[in-house]
């Protein structure tokens, strides 16, 4: 058994790498065809990972929506979309989100140990509860992931957990979608924050594939020529 997932990064950002702007209504970045290529990227995993505050403004449902794929899966004997992964510092979950309702696959929440017996005080009935470290461990998360059978897990964000992940070391795949616009608001969300991150002018990463899609642009980059490994 591995010791982490392949960790795959799908994001997608405006010119001037904007995941969203300041209003309150949800930005949106890609179009159909791109939606229905994330679509078939989702179907792919074992595990799709989005940051708890991802989960309060977004509500996703993480779910596989093509039912060619969801039979697909069937027939390969797995849950029709992948399990739904999170981690919280604070366990501020509401469990009515569609996270924890919508479909019928496994939810598993990663807290912060001060904030277990909350989590599973409110979230005991709907997902499963594991303690992360104080702070949470992204190294923890992945050992347990991969302990439970995960070998391809998808993180869609937001810029706090993709940052997280980088500056670590621990992505083996940017899946970064270009939309033709700007946002220019800087009071808005980024698909990275600041820090000191893994691959820099010196440390490049290698582009595997450029593609059109519709109006928007993918750049697929690879991290590392194998698979790295936790220490």
């Amino acid at each position: 058994m591995s010791e982490r997932p392949y960790v795959l990064l799908s994001c997608a950002a405006s010119v001037d790498g904007y995941i969203d702007d300041a209003t309150d209504q949800r930005l949106l970045l890609s179009n159909d065809e791109d939606f229905d290529r994330v679509d078939d990227v989702r179907a792919s995993v074992d595990a799709i990972l989005v940051g708890a505050n991802t989960i309060r403004q977004d509500n996703p449902r993480l779910l596989v929506r093509s039912e060619a794929r969801r039979q697909g899966r069937r027939e390969r004997g797995l849950p029709e979309s992948p399990i739904k992964v999170t981690f919280t510092a604070r366990g501020d979950l509401d469990p009515a989100a569609k996270f924890f309702t919508a479909g019928d696959v496994e939810k598993i929440v990663y807290c912060a140990s001060p904030a277990v017996d909350k989590c599973r005080d409110t979230l005991g009935g709907v997902a499963t509860v594991v303690d992360a470290g104080d702070p949470v461990q992204v190294t923890a998360i992945l050992h347990d992931l991969a302990s439970r059978g995960v070998e391809r897990l998808m993180v869609e964000g937001g810029g706090t957990v993709h940052t997280q992940f980088l500056t670590a070391g621990l992505a083996d795949e940017l899946q970064l979608v270009i939309a033709p616009f700007f946002v220019g608001d800087t009071n808005a969300p980024r698909f990275v924050g600041p820090g000191v991150f893994h691959h820099h002018s010196a440390n490049r990463m290698a582009l595997a594939e450029v593609r059109p899609i519709g109006d928007v642009i993918l750049a697929r980059y690879l991290m590392t020529t194998e698979k790295s490994v936790v220490a």
